[in-house]
């Protein structure tokens, strides 16, 4: 089988587990499931669930115990780009090919469809943890990994200081901030809190963190190249944002081909740490190869 056989495969398991989420969901507040409904059914190539899915399977762990997770991350990751095609945030009109959360359903109810998204991620964890004791403690440590990736020291942090730099010549220190937190943190997040559902010994858990780590950050440089020379149609999303926006990103301060080399290296260092899983450790990476290559 092609990894990109395997990697369609794997995302139709997520999706099938996330989606159930979803049903029959009713009563006076439809119409903010309904928003989270549809922004987490526009598509994407769901790599955070994909991650904590593999990392404990790599482990020895069980995917049932963690497909919650995995759920989760999917639905913070969701909650976020919602958030960040708001008018107040990067006023984006087009996210995967369709029109963003809240073109259809207006600010007021985009802003609460990610609220929910954030809200239910820990709804379902918790209560998986609640359900099996033997899950419990590595559930709880699983989840203080989430919640500290998504929050003021990581995901939001990094936007807060992306949102205060733009129009502005920003050092390089800042930018390795913004990137590690506001992108790189979660794709680590979703690694590690895979490895601890799984079990995973501390040296296991520190080399798959640093493959999180590399390809996180490898994948922001990525999208900061392609919103320069990626095309639209394949994209599902409006390039040149970060232009109009006056942001500083890689290929601002490095320039492409120098910016082409660091997520390349980044990569190369994330196929090493997998080393010690020899051959069990092939779809991450094949994952590494697919990211190389990410249209450009």
């Amino acid at each position: 089988m092609s990894f990109k056989s395997e990697l369609l495969q794997r995302k139709r398991e997520v999706e099938d587990a996330l989606y159930k989420y979803f049903e029959n969901k009713t009563g006076f507040q439809k119409t903010v499931i309904e928003s989270m409904e549809y922004s987490i059914k526009a598509g994407g190539k769901r790599l955070r669930p994909i991650l904590v899915l593999e990392a404990c399977k790599l482990v020895g762990g069980s995917s049932d115990d963690a497909m919650p997770f995995a759920c989760a991350m999917e639905m913070i990751h969701t909650y976020s780009l919602i958030h960040d095609d708001l008018p107040a945030m990067d006023d984006d009109d087009f996210r995967r090919g369709k029109p963003t959360n809240h073109k259809v359903y207006g600010d007021g109810i985009a802003i609460l469809a990610g609220d929910g998204l954030l809200n239910m991620a820990f709804e379902i964890m918790l209560e998986k943890v609640v359900a099996a004791p033997g899950v419990m403690e590595k559930g709880m440590k699983a989840m203080h990994v989430i919640a500290g990736a998504s929050g003021i020291n990581g995901m939001i942090g990094g936007q807060v200081v992306d949102l205060e730099s733009e129009g502005k010549r920003i050092e390089k220190e800042t930018l390795n901030f913004i990137h590690l937190t506001k992108t790189s943190a979660l794709l680590e997040a979703s690694i590690m809190a895979g490895a601890i559902i799984g079990g995973a010994t501390e040296s296991q858990y520190r080399e798959l963190q640093n493959y999180g780590r590399g390809i996180g950050l490898a994948f922001q440089i990525i999208d900061d190249i392609l919103d320069v020379v990626g095309d639209e149609t394949k994209l599902g999303k409006k390039v040149g944002s970060d232009i109009d926006n006056e942001k500083s990103t890689y290929p601002s301060i490095y320039g492409i081909e120098k910016s082409k080399e660091i997520a390349a290296n980044l990569l190369e260092d994330s196929l090493k740490s997998l080393k010690v899983f020899e051959e069990k450790a092939d779809f991450l990476r094949d994952l590494v190869e697919f990211l190389r290559v990410r249209e450009y």
